[in-house]
């Protein structure tokens, strides 16, 4: 996606340009005019949040055919079941290992600062009553997730289209896994074709998604002007405290936790990783979603890894939705910060109940913005902490989603390179599949 034609700015630096251009115009108009001055409030609401939101809904109408198509190829080009079953558990152990780390990380750093000491009451009474509305529209719709076995029943969809239509991402990868299955297990010509066409349907999406994200420096631009010029620097230094821990322990998962992961699993250079995955992470903050920074992570694995197409794929598109270990380490700080503030004493049994739960909805959790608020509100109800608390941080959640986003779409993609490590290159089986033989 980046333009590496000679004398050309690459595409995360225009969008660093962007971030850093909204940013500042935002802050200015903030502080200048503020937020309730007409000029400010007409151009954030008919013209930046309108651009930004229509970039994110073009990606988001093509995430869908992009994960179908995606894990599909990368299943069907695996070759053989017991490649997919190595992979698969690889992929699953690594995810459970990382998102793990983060949420005990977290957690251990929320006992040791305790954020919740250092709000000002008054500020929170007051952030309470103007998030009110949203914070109980969150919760409402978090009493009508599905639980316990309904929720790993809701995997399996009794119908993939209307799955499509309501944005269930795991069910839908659940049939694209379930399809590559038979393209390896049916060599015939006729799924010779059939996996030729979904090929290219994969590349269609990806061609389109490139044309769109070509507007990504645009988009970041008219967020950021909306974030600053809306809210300054003034909520992040009401919560500094707790915004300071969250940011303190993703940092720490980032630059310790996944290099560490790198060198001792996957025998990569942490230096030559984070230097080939710039890219993604800045598209990771911008848009604060795994899914719609996807195309560029499957991009930056092929051309800058130089990782097996068929390994990268798979972990990719499930790793956009189920290997979040930023969104479970957020959702664990989270929770204890509002049961600090609240006064509701957390025992060990009640923390380990809450990692357990985070780790399971970083799994699950839709990785869109504000994807992990409702998962948050659930949580908060299970271990007796006002869900209607997150008002709370509604008003930084969004510079918080950026961050943890960044962590998520490095996390995948530091993911990739681990389960890569051992895996022929996928040429041969490329060449093989193309032709509807078997290996």
């Amino acid at each position: 996606m980046a333009n590496n034609g000679s004398g050309k700015l690459k595409l995360h630096w225009k969008m660093l340009i962007g971030f850093l251009a909204g940013l500042m115009l935002g802050l200015l108009a903030h502080y200048v005019s503020g937020a309730d001055a007409p000029w400010v409030q007409w151009l954030t609401e008919y013209v930046t949040q309108p651009a930004g939101t229509l970039f994110l809904r073009l990606i988001f109408m093509l995430v869908i055919p992009l994960l179908f198509s995606a894990l599909i190829i990368g299943v069907a080009e695996m070759g053989d079941v017991r490649s997919l079953g190595r992979i698969g558990w690889k992929t699953l152990g690594y995810t459970v290992v990382a998102s793990g780390i983060a949420v005990v990380l977290g957690l251990l750093l929320v006992n040791w600062l305790h954020p919740g000491g250092g709000v000002d009451p008054e500020v929170a009474k007051t952030m309470l009553a103007q998030s009110a509305e949203r914070a109980q529209a969150i919760v409402s719709g978090a009493g009508s997730q599905p639980k316990g076995l309904d929720l790993l029943l809701g995997i399996v969809p009794d119908n993939v289209v209307a799955a499509a239509a309501n944005n269930t991402i795991l069910a839908v990868m659940f049939f694209a896994l379930m399809l590559g299955i038979g393209l390896v297990l049916v060599r015939t010509e006729a799924t010779a074709a059939l996996q030729r066409g979904i090929q290219g349907l994969f590349e269609v999406s990806m061609k389109l998604i490139e044309l769109v994200i070509s507007l990504a420096p645009y988009a970041v631009f008219c967020f950021m002007f909306n974030l600053a010029a809306l809210f300054g620097w003034d909520l992040l230094r009401s919560l500094g405290a707790y915004v300071g821990v969250v940011v303190l322990a993703l940092a720490i998962h980032l630059v310790v936790v996944y290099s560490l992961m790198l060198r001792f699993l996957g025998g990569w250079s942490p230096v030559t990783f984070f230097r080939g995955v710039q890219e993604a992470m800045v598209m990771a903050f911008s848009t604060a979603s795994s899914n719609a920074t996807l195309p560029v992570s499957l991009q930056v694995a092929e051309e800058q890894l130089k990782l097996p197409r068929r390994v990268s794929r798979f972990v990719l598109t499930v790793g956009a939705t189920a290997n979040q270990n930023g969104t479970a380490l957020f959702e664990g700080v989270t929770v204890l910060f509002l049961a600090q503030f609240f006064g509701v004493p957390l025992t060990l049994e009640h923390q380990i109940t809450v990692m357990f739960v985070c780790i399971l909805g970083g799994i699950g959790t839709a990785g869109v913005p504000a994807g992990s608020l409702p998962v948050i509100a659930l949580i908060c109800g299970m271990v007796g902490v006002p869900p209607e608390g997150i008002g709370l941080i509604l008003g930084v959640d969004r510079f918080l989603d950026m961050c943890r986003t960044t962590l998520n779409v490095t996390g995948d993609l530091m993911l990739a390179a681990v389960v890569s490590k051992g895996e022929s290159s996928d040429a041969e089986a490329v060449e093989t599949s193309a032709d509807g033989v078997a290996p």
